[in-house]
């Protein structure tokens, strides 16, 4: 399975909505400040962009020289249409620094450095340690997660639903023809996660690992082969 760490730097380099908790703003009038862009530089450290106006810039500009603490929250949704879509959580908390000269004009980069980080998803709440984090590595498969899930759920589903002849003749019972849709809800280079919905209050997730680990799509593609191959026979 993939680390705390590992599933924390996936969600902070992709495109989950995002936002910039910093104390001394006022949510009412400037609203949390979302990042345009978020990078992990090779310390572990995160930088944030966003226009060089914004309340955050102007906040950390004026907070040189002083430790001004923040904290980006992360917020992950499956891409389908399924219950219960929120698929996790995950907090960076540290200490924002504003960076000149690094983004183009107009723009600031903000330094969030790491502190703290702590995730909250479909594999369980776990802390992170700064080296950890660090020397994580997003999953490969992340930036085409969406479209991916996005094509098994519309063009796959009637094979999808036969994975559930794989998990034991208990389940595959509750899994009868007509009776619970598939719906992939997560995927990364370690395997598949499905939800088997029969109602909004009735459904089970589903883990299906590949035999070895991905690295691109091409990959995946065979994993995904055989493992389609394994539930028809």
């Amino acid at each position: 399975m993939p680390s705390a760490a590992e599933r924390t730097r996936t969600l902070v380099q992709s495109t989950c909505s995002a936002q910039l908790l910093v104390p001394g703003l006022d949510p009412a009038r400037a609203g949390h400040p979302v990042p345009d862009s978020r990078t992990v530089g090779p310390e572990g450290d995160v930088f944030l962009e966003f226009p060089a106006d914004s309340p955050a810039v102007r906040t950390a500009t004026h907070a040189q020289g002083d430790e001004l603490t923040a904290v980006l929250e992360i917020t992950d949704v499956a891409p389908v249409s399924v219950p219960h879509r929120i698929r996790g959580r995950a907090r960076v908390s540290g200490w924002l620094t504003s960076v000149p000269g690094i983004a183009e004009p107009g723009r600031m980069m903000l330094r969030l450095e790491f502190g703290e980080a702590s995730v909250d998803d479909l594999w369980g709440a776990e802390g992170i340690e700064p080296e950890d984090f660090r020397d994580a590595a997003p999953d490969p498969l992340a930036r085409h997660e969406a479209e991916l899930l996005q094509h098994l759920a519309s063009a796959h589903e009637e094979q999808l639903r036969t994975l559930c002849g794989l998990l034991g003749e208990r389940t595959a019972r509750t899994c009868a023809p007509d009776r619970p849709s598939a719906v992939p809800v997560a995927l990364d280079r370690f395997g598949l996660r499905v939800r088997f919905v029969e109602s909004r209050d009735a459904c089970f997730d589903a883990r299906f690992e590949f035999p070895e680990p991905v690295r691109d799509v091409t990959g995946l593609r065979r994993a995904l082969h055989t493992l389609f191959e394994a539930a028809a026979s």
